[in-house]
This record gives structure tokens, C-alpha cells and sequence, in this order.
């Protein structure tokens, strides 16, 4: 709820925060007087006086256009100077989604959360937690000869992630891990050795990072997830193919943690069952 502010207090604030701004800005009373057209007697009587008196809404909307800084704030409205464009620019960002195993921009996310609990929800199974066989058979159709070399390059940062002292919560669908186990859908012609070593895979870095890493298994019957990503309490990544959507305010990113510990809560597959079901799943493997 908003605390309430008497009109004195308020008029007083009003008058501190205008000369906050005019400072930063190193604004002079004459030169903002001239932008927002009135008399520079006019700004002094602004920014004296001890009254409960408040200029009328014109008169701050242009100030707060000169100066580069809310309405909102002016009047005691908002704890935050920066106008609503500036907010939403900074709380929400859209950037290139490169086809690649660890591209430039999701690394500094990570390094940026060093140290914070990472929620994951993957488009498919975790570049992260993948074989060198299944990063080949995956990422030649759109890497070509380069493959290799990405794969290689990307190595160091796959290192530098999963030992970056973050805890790692990975949440993905039920189906999705059969489907990879068996071959079907969008894993169709992946060889029955690199699905065997994959799981052996899988079943090695659980033994070895549980509970810094855990993986979750959920059931798209009863809850669904988009490919999602939220670094600590700093920001939720979406993933929407060619782009991601960067949220970075506080209450869109605590939205997404709230969905994310959802998908936990409803998970059919929890770490403590993980081994038991891959050790399953590798014994399906024609």
C-alpha cells in the first residue's frame, strides 16, 4: 500500500527533489526557466518558500521533461526519478538469440549471477549437460564444418559455468527426456551409442554435483513451461526462438521464480528419482 504524504510534506519534497535534479543535470534556475517558458521568478518561487503549496501539473510535467526524470518522482509518487520509457528500457530488453552452444550474451548473464541460484527451463535438453557426440549430431545441420571449433570454443565457458559456484535447478518435460531416450520426434536419427552415453552422462554429473545441480522432470499434462531462464534474483530470461526477452524488474523477475518453483513442486521425477528413471530409460535403448 502507498504511504500517504501530507501537502506540506509533499510540497517540501517536491522542492528538495527539483533541486536534486536541477544539480545533477547542472541546470540554473534561468536556463530551466527558459525550457519550460516561464519566468525564472517563477522556478525561484518553485524551489522556495515553505508552503504546502504545488505547482499545477503542467508546470511539472515540463519540468519534468527538462529534466530528464518522472513526474511521479517529482511529486513523491515514486521512489524511482527515471521516467516510464527509461523503466521499461531497462526492465525489458529484446536481443539476437545466436544458433549457438554458448553465445556471448548468455555467458555475461552468467557471470553477471555468479554465486546466485540459477532456474532453468530448456528449449531442449541442456547445452550444458550435453556429450561432445550430441553437440555434433545436434548443431552440424546449422554449424557445418564449424562445428567442431564452436564446440570447442564453447568448452571453456561450459567449464567456467558449471563451476562457477552457482546452483543449478533444471526443470524440463517428462516427454522430452523419453522422447531423446527413444529416439523420436525431434532426436529422430540420433544414434542408440550417443543416447546411451548421454544418459551415462547425465547419470555421472548427477553423481558428481548433486545438490548444486538438480534436475526436475514435470508432466506437460498438468503444467507447462516456455524455455526460461532466471539468473538469481537479477533477472528472467525468455526464450522465444530468434530473441530473447530480458526482464529485469523486480516483480516480473519474482513472477518467474514463482513459476519455475511451481514446476518443482509438480515434478513426477525429482532428483532423489532421477538415477532410478535414466537407469530405466538407458535400458530401453534398442
Amino acid at each position: 500500500m502507498r504511504k500517504i504524504i501530507d501537502k506540506r510534506q509533499r510540497a517540501s519534497q517536491f522542492r528538495q527533489r527539483l533541486a536534486m535534479a536541477m544539480e545533477q543535470k547542472s541546470l540554473s534556475q534561468s536556463a530551466l526557466a527558459r525550457q519550460i517558458g516561464v519566468d525564472r521568478s517563477t522556478v525561484s518561487q518553485l524551489l522556495g518558500g515553505d508552503g504546502a503549496r504545488l505547482p499545477n501539473a503542467q508546470v511539472v510535467g515540463e519540468c519534468a521533461a527538462a529534466l530528464g526524470v518522472s513526474a511521479d518522482w517529482l511529486l513523491s509518487l515514486s521512489d524511482r526519478p527515471e521516467s516510464a520509457a527509461d523503466i521499461m528500457a531497462t526492465s525489458l530488453t529484446l536481443t539476437e538469440a545466436p544458433r549457438a552452444l554458448v553465445d556471448e550474451q548468455i555467458f555475461c548473464w552468467h557471470r553477471e549471477a555468479a554465486g546466485y541460484k540459477i532456474r532453468h527451463v530448456p528449449a531442449a535438453l541442456p547445452d550444458m549437460l550435453k556429450t561432445h557426440g550430441f553437440l555434433e549430431w545436434e548443431y552440424t545441420p546449422h554449424l557445418g564444418r564449424t562445428t567442431t571449433q564452436a564446440i570447442n570454443a564453447s568448452q571453456d565457458r561450459l567449464n567456467w559455468m558449471r563451476g562457477a559456484h552457482s546452483d543449478y535447478e533444471i526443470a524440463m518435460p517428462l516427454h522430452e527426456m523419453e522422447s531423446f531416450a527413444l529416439g523420436t520426434g525431434y532426436y529422430h536419427g540420433l544414434s542408440p551409442a550417443i543416447r546411451t552415453g548421454q544418459i551415462d552422462r547425465f547419470l555421472d554429473l548427477n553423481a558428481q554435483f548433486y545438490p548444486g545441480l538438480r534436475l526436475y522432470l514435470f508432466d506437460a499434462r498438468r503444467v507447462y513451461s516456455a524455455p526460461v531462464t532466471i539468473f538469481g534474483p537479477l533477472l528472467a530470461v525468455l526464450y522465444i526462438g530468434r530473441n530473447y526477452l530480458a526482464f529485469r524488474d523486480t516483480e516480473r523477475v519474482q513472477a518467474f521464480t514463482r513459476h519455475f518453483d511451481h514446476l518443482v513442486r509438480e515434478a513426477s521425477i525429482t532428483p532423489h528419482d532421477l538415477t532410478a528413471h535414466l537407469t530405466d530409460l538407458r535400458a530401453r535403448i534398442a
